[in-house]
C-alpha cells in the first residue's frame, strides 16, 4: 500500500478552509487545529486525512477505500484495523450510558467502539479528539505535550486566524522545553514528564484543544443537513418516486425497517433526524481480506472495550463484534462520481446495493465456499461468507427481509437522498 502523498493531502485540506468567519472563536480555533497536517509525527496527516468534507468526513483515499480500507497513518507502514467513521453529525451523539431494557443496551459515545466515552470532558467528541494525536498508528505524536507544542506554536501561523491563547487566554500558554519538544518527530519515544505543575499545565491545554475540535464538529459546517431529504422534509425540495417508493420500505418496520436502529426521531440541530440512535449492533458482516491486520483478523468491537471496564465487563461477551450505528448521512458522498466508498466497520462492502442485498438475504443465501470472498465476488455467486464474529449477531432485524429486488433497489435510491449537497 502507498503513503499518503503531500499532493494528496493538500488537496484534501483546502477542501475545507472555507465559511470560517461564520464561526466563533473556539470554533475557529477548532478548525485550524483540525486541518492542521503538522499535528502528526511526520508532518503529514490531519484530522481531516481520514475525514475529509468532500467525502462526508470519512477517508477520501480511493486506494484504501477499494481494499482494507483502513487508512495508513502518519509514519508509511503503519495502520490501524478500522475504517475511518464518518465524523459528520457524531457531535450529537450523547456521553456513553446504559438503559435498561431486557438487558443492558449502551447507548452514544464515540470511536465504533464507544471507547470515547465522553465521561472525561463532558463531550464524546471531545474525548475522541484526543485519540487519534497519540495513536502510533495514526497521527503518532509520542506525547500530548507535542500536540500542546505545535498548536501554540504553529509551524503556519497564518493558519491559525484565531490563536490558542486569543481563546484560551495569555495565561493559557505553556513552555515546552526543548528536550521534550525534540522528541515529537519520533512516534516510538518515550516521554516522561516529571515537573508535577508542568505535566498538569500540559494536560490541561491538551483537554482545551480537544474542546476546541468539539466545538468545530458542532457547526454547521459539519452538520448542515442540506441533504435532498432534508428539503423535502422541508416542503422547499421533491423526491422521486423511486425515491419515496425507498423511504416506505425504510420506514415501515414489517420491510426495510431500517428505521428501527436509523431512528427518524428528531435528535439533532432544528429538531431534524441523524439517522442513528447511538446504540452497537453486531450485523455479522464477513471478514474483509484487505485488512491490512491480515485476512485472518476479527473486530472485536465493544466487546473488548467493555472487557475494561469494570461496570460493564460482565456484559462484554454478549456484544463481542458490536460496532455503532452510523448516521446514514453522507453514505453516497464521494470526491468524484467514480471515487470508491467502502462501507461498514471494516470496509467489505464497496456499494450501497450490496449492504441492502446483505441486510435483505444474509440469513437467505447459502455460505460461499471461499470465507474470504469478496463483496463482488459474493454477489456474483449469490452467497455470503461467514460472519466476522457470528454468536451474537443480530437475528431479529435483518437477515431475512423478504424484499424483492425492486424494493431493494428503491432503498438505496432513497438513501442516496441523504447526501449534503
Amino acid at each position: 500500500m502507498k503513503s499518503i502523498t503531500a499532493g494528496l493531502v493538500l488537496g484534501v485540506l483546502t477542501a475545507g478552509t472555507a465559511g470560517a468567519e461564520d464561526l466563533s472563536p473556539i470554533e475557529r480555533l477548532g478548525k485550524s487545529v483540525f486541518f492542521d497536517t503538522n499535528l502528526s509525527a511526520r508532518g503529514n496527516q490531519a484530522c481531516a486525512s481520514c475525514h475529509d468534507p468532500a467525502a462526508g468526513f470519512t477517508s477520501p483515499l480511493a486506494e484504501f477505500n477499494g481494499a482494507g480500507a483502513v487508512v495508513e497513518g502518519s509514519v508509511p507502514g503503519r495502520f490501524g484495523n478500522r475504517k475511518p467513521p464518518s465524523m459528520a453529525y457524531a457531535a450529537f451523539s450523547p456521553v456513553l450510558h446504559h438503559i435498561d431494557d431486557d438487558g443492558v443496551t449502551l447507548v452514544g459515545g464515540a470511536f465504533l467502539d464507544g471507547r470515547a466515552t465522553g465521561k472525561k470532558l463532558g463531550s464524546a467528541t471531545a474525548d475522541q479528539a484526543q485519540g487519534p494525536f497519540l495513536n502510533p498508528v495514526e497521527m503518532g505524536l509520542p506525547h500530548a505535550a507535542c500536540v500542546v507544542a505545535r498548536v501554540l506554536d504553529p509551524a503556519d501561523p497564518s493558519a491559525y486566524p484565531v490563536a490558542f491563547t486569543d481563546v484560551w487566554g495569555p495565561d493559557a500558554a505553556v513552555e515546552i522545553p526543548p528536550a521534550i519538544t525534540d522528541l515529537c518527530g519520533d512516534p516510538d519515544a518515550k516521554i516522561e514528564i516529571s515537573d508535577e505543575a508542568l505535566a498538569a499545565k500540559i494536560d490541561e491545554d491538551f483537554d482545551r484543544i480537544a474542546i476546541a475540535i468539539a466545538a468545530f464538529e458542532q457547526t454547521d459546517e459539519v452538520n448542515p443537513f442540506t441533504s435532498r431529504f432534508d428539503a423535502w422534509r422541508a416542503g422547499t425540495g421533491t423526491l422521486s418516486e423511486q425515491e419515496l417508493r425507498g423511504f416506505e420500505v425504510f420506514e415501515a418496520e414489517g420491510k426495510g425497517n431500517c428505521a428501527a436502529c436509523h431512528v427518524l426521531t428528531p435528535t439533532g440541530r432544528e429538531e431534524r433526524a441523524v439517522f442513528t440512535d447511538w446504540t452497537f449492533d453486531n450485523l455479522g458482516v464477513p471478514r474483509n481480506r484487505d485488512n491490512p491486520q491480515g485476512p485472518d483478523y476479527v473486530d472485536p468491537g465493544l466487546g473488548a472495550f467493555l472487557r475494561t471496564d469494570p461496570v460493564y465487563a460482565a456484559y462484554a461477551e454478549d456484544v463481542m463484534g458490536a460496532q455503532q450505528v452510523p448516521t446514514l448521512r453522507n453514505l453516497d458522498k464521494r470526491l468524484s462520481p467514480d471515487a470508491p466508498k467502502a462501507y461498514m466497520h471494516n470496509g467489505y462492502f464497496k456499494t450501497l446495493e450490496g449492504v441492502v442485498h446483505f441486510y435483505n438475504t444474509r440469513d437467505v443465501l447459502p455460505r460461499c465456499a471461499d470465507p474470504l470472498a469478496s463483496e463482488a465476488e459474493a454477489m456474483a455467486a449469490g452467497c455470503w461468507p461467514e460472519p466476522e464474529i457470528g454468536a451474537t449477531m443480530n437475528k431479529d432485524e435483518l437477515g431475512d427481509l423478504k424484499l424483492t429486488a425492486a424494493e431493494e433497489a428503491d432503498l438505496v435510491a432513497f438513501l442516496k437522498t441523504l447526501d449534503d449537497e
